[in-house]
């Protein structure tokens, strides 16, 4: 099977990220925060989108 080397990269990636935080959620999150707040002070700006709705199987209108 062929596999795609900018995946592997992506998944090597997201795997060490969350090891360094010895894969707790909680704490990678946090990581995450900060390091945004950290864009916003240095003047990028944010966007935060308002949530979409999900609509699940056989839930659409017909």
């Amino acid at each position: 099977m062929w596999k795609d080397p900018i995946v592997e990269e992506v998944r090597r990636a997201r795997e060490e990220y969350a090891a360094r935080f010895d894969f707790d959620l909680e704490a990678l999150a946090r990581d995450l925060r900060e390091h945004q707040e950290e864009l916003e002070r240095n003047g990028w700006e944010v966007v935060s989108l308002p949530p979409r709705r999900v609509e699940t199987p056989g839930s659409a209108a017909a």
